[in-house]
């Protein structure tokens, strides 16, 4: 289990890094298509780990609970 969650860490971190990238690549470069991709990529670098962290936590809610009901049946 450790060995997955330090793979999807680093697919987290990648695809942060890109998104970060993206973000500076549209920036510098002054075309009207790229500020929707701005707009986008800034968006995206918010919401990804926000979202990233309110499933963790949820997850560890869940498993926790289910955790505490299977002790109580035995």
């Amino acid at each position: 289990m450790k060995k997955i969650k330090k793979i999807l860490a680093m697919a987290g971190v990648v695809l942060l890094a890109g998104l970060y990238l993206a973000t500076l690549v549209c920036a510098i470069t002054d075309k009207s298509q790229t500020m929707g991709m701005f707009k986008a990529s800034v968006f995206a670098t918010v919401i990804i780990p926000i979202l990233l962290w309110t499933y963790q936590f949820i997850y560890r809610l869940i498993t926790k609970k289910n955790a505490s009901d299977s002790e109580k049946d035995t």
